[in-house]
């Protein structure tokens, strides 16, 4: 199966490393015209220049996905650029520096910034987009929820699981309304990967006898990378996946 890009735009949020990166990087080297977004400036410039190195496309922008107003201007400045928005992935998301607590000692704000980014991020760019994919009659709309939202945290932040469900309720609710437009909606929740510095953060606050419990949860007895999230983007993303909507896959090794 050979899947690949050319003359595709694509829209990547949640860029400056882990799941975005690695999801950047793989668009680029297959012909894609990528757009990639992140709010941490330094890192989001590392992963334009990998997409360079490895001989693809990438443009790279300052973009807080929770301002409405920012998210429309990216989307309409890659749209300019290449005449539409073909493929949209959102990744931005995360517990954003949370830790699991208590109900009852959760602050109004730290529950609404986590559903902010994870939820009303991904609201926003399919609000975006969706004109342009309608007049085209074509796209393809990715979310990274999370097993979270499937189950519970390994977290235990009580936000982070209620966004990520909502993200896959969202996922399910436009597949339908987008449909008639010849736009598929998927999403992809992804195990525990470490591929940031949050994650490699959890990862060692288990200790050893904690990951080895981790890795013995899990069907495949091993974790997996970035690069295995990316794989399932693209198969959603390429032609193989015309008539595929709505769907949650998950990337986890098999629980």
């Amino acid at each position: 199966m050979n899947i690949d890009f050319p003359g595709k735009t694509v829209i990547v949020t949640g860029a400056a490393h882990g799941f975005g990166r690695a999801i950047s990087i793989a668009f680029a080297k297959r012909g894609a015209q990528v757009w990639a977004c992140d709010v941490i400036t330094n890192e989001l410039d590392e992963t334009r220049e990998m997409c360079l190195d490895a001989g693809g496309y990438c443009e790279a922008r300052t973009v807080d996905v929770i301002d409405r107003d920012a998210v429309f201007a990216f989307v309409g400045e890659a749209s300019a650029a290449h005449g539409r928005v073909d493929i949209v992935v959102h990744v931005a998301g995360g517990v954003l520096g949370q830790v699991g607590r208590p109900l009852e000692e959760i602050t109004t704000e730290e529950w609404d910034v986590i559903y902010h980014v994870n939820t009303r991020g991904a609201f926003y760019f399919a609000q975006a987009v969706a004109p342009g994919m309608k007049a085209a009659r074509y796209g393809r709309l990715i979310f990274i929820s999370s097993g979270a939202g499937l189950g519970i945290s390994l977290t235990g932040i009580q936000a982070y699981a209620s966004a990520k469900a909502a993200q896959i309720g969202l996922t399910r609710q436009l597949a339908h309304e987008l449909g008639p437009w010849n736009i598929t909606v998927n999403n992809i929740a992804p195990g525990f990967v470490r591929s940031n510095p949050t994650t490699e953060k959890q990862w060692q606050s288990y200790g050893e006898a904690g990951q080895r419990a981790l890795i013995d949860s899990i069907a495949l007895k091993r974790l997996g990378s970035p690069d295995d999230i990316a794989y399932g983007v693209l198969f959603f993303a390429s032609d193989y996946a015309g008539w595929i909507t709505g769907q949650v896959l998950s990337i986890d090794g098999g629980k």
